[in-house]
């Protein structure tokens, strides 16, 4: 599991992490409501290696996020490893309010579990199991790297800003900083192009491209030839496609190189639909 980890930590991080809830960055509309059901399969040099799928639910005050993933193919035989993410949390004012993040990561012979709770982007709780290990050359976590940050799953959700087309090159151009347990970095997003993408079940239309560009801050340890590697990577992109009734984005595709060939990560199914509002407790609907 390690090895794959290690393999898949820029699509890990692209596709988790590389966008960013625009609240902290400029003011956002009501959020409107929406649903997404999505699939994705991931290659590595072209040989397919993984497969998962996220759901999401996009409310005006809130939302919930799950997404599973496991290895499959040859990978499966060489490493055998299944992964699950769940979210949830609260708009106000245009920003995220409270939000929960719980990841887990299951090899044959490990689990590794992170808890996040942040309130108004400060980290209020933190726990991981295992703990970090203390390694003297690994850069500690800081009090100030804790505020004003963007669990993983919250950061792949965008908001763009607003009210005209959502897939537009305003979105990528913004950058972020993402706490995932153990890990501080910042994210920097630039526009590259547009594209037209096209889903085997659901969403065909336009995605706007996104350079990603990753900075590590705490919590790593310099000397780690991943770290080095990512954080000299040019390359990385992010394709992002719209939940349909909301104003928000989220990853169709996620591409960079590895060091034994390119990893892609892509939508096979995106199906998103606007959903009601709610009826408030003297009988008027929502904004």
């Amino acid at each position: 599991m390690l090895a794959l980890r290690q393999i898949l930590r820029p699509m890990r991080i692209a596709l988790a992490t590389a966008v960013v809830c625009a609240a902290l960055c400029v003011p956002v509309p009501a959020f409107a409501q929406g649903k997404l059901d999505a699939q994705y399969v991931v290659t590595l040099a072209g040989i397919p290696i993984g497969k998962g799928s996220w759901s999401i639910d996009v409310g005006d005050a809130h939302y919930s996020a799950s997404a599973t993933g496991a290895t499959t193919g040859l990978m499966r035989v060489l490493t055998e490893g299944e992964g699950s993410t769940t979210a949830q949390a609260t708009f106000g004012g245009g920003k995220v309010l409270k939000a929960t993040y719980v990841s887990t990561i299951r090899s044959r012979k490990q689990k590794d579990e992170v808890h996040v709770t942040l309130d108004k982007g400060d980290v209020k709780d933190s726990r991981s199991d295992p703990p970090p290990d203390h390694e003297r050359e690994r850069i500690p976590v800081s009090e100030s790297d804790l505020h004003n940050v963007f669990d993983p799953m919250t950061a792949s959700i965008l908001a763009a800003p607003g009210t005209g087309n959502p897939v537009s090159a305003e979105v990528c151009e913004r950058t972020m900083a993402v706490f995932d347990g153990r890990l501080r970095y910042d994210l920097k997003l630039a526009f590259k192009r547009m594209e037209t993408v096209k889903a085997e079940k659901g969403y065909s239309g336009p995605a706007v491209v996104c350079a990603v560009y990753f900075t590590p801050v705490s919590g790593y340890i310099p000397s780690r030839a991943t770290i080095r590697y990512l954080a000299k990577q040019r390359d990385m992109e992010i394709w992002l496609a719209p939940i349909e009734g909301t104003r928000m984005l989220v990853p169709f595709r996620a591409q960079g190189p590895t060091p034994i060939g390119e990893a892609v990560m892509v939508a096979t199914q995106f199906v998103s639909a606007a959903t009601p509002s709610h009826a408030s407790a003297d009988g008027h609907k929502g904004p």
